[in-house]
């Protein structure tokens, strides 16, 4: 199962879970007990408002992918508390765009560590920060992580998708939402 920006994934099967990343974060999660996985990849902690980062839509916000993963983890039996994760990504590949683009890597790498405190998520390892693109794969069932750092003509594929994601991203978020029914 390959993840893009945006999405995520849990299972209890025996798979491999991929993503690749350069400013965007992945967390990885995992049950011991149940032997239960997840994988999320997300790009922007949030859209900023006055109350601090809020969720709109879809995964690319780390707040809402978070949810999801747990939740979908959740579902498939995982129990709350025997979570436990890793965090990968958040590097500075964004070369060239504007300069609030610079604290993107910086503000997810804070977004996911305040959240998984907040959350008291134990967190076992992470390799995070840096300047060079991170392929992930995550076994969910044993919660083996294969990393590999992506260099050369590879990280300019990592930075334009970022780029092109992130253009989306501001697109979608000027236009008006749809209302939240509860």
């Amino acid at each position: 199962m390959i993840l893009h920006p945006g999405e995520f994934y849990a299972s209890g099967e025996d798979l491999i879970i991929s993503t690749v990343l350069g400013s965007c974060i992945a967390v990885v999660f995992y049950d011991p007990v149940r032997r239960i996985g997840a994988m999320n990849h997300f790009m922007l902690p949030g859209t900023q408002r006055d109350d601090g980062y809020f969720d709109t839509e879809g995964g690319k916000y780390g707040m809402y992918a978070m949810e999801l993963a747990i939740n979908e983890m959740l579902k498939l039996g995982a129990r709350r508390e025997q979570l436990r994760c890793k965090v990968f990504g958040g590097a500075h590949v964004l070369r060239g765009g504007p300069s609030n683009e610079a604290s993107v890597p910086q503000n997810n790498i804070n977004f996911a560590f305040n959240y998984l405190e907040t959350e008291r998520i134990n967190v076992e390892s992470s390799d995070v920060g840096g300047t060079v693109a991170r392929k992930v794969l995550l076994f969910p069932q044993t919660f083996k992580v294969l990393l590999k750092r992506i260099t050369g003509t590879l990280i300019t594929d990592v930075e334009k998708e970022e780029k092109d994601y992130l253009r989306r991203i501001k697109t979608e978020s000027k236009k008006p939402s749809e209302p939240t029914l509860f």
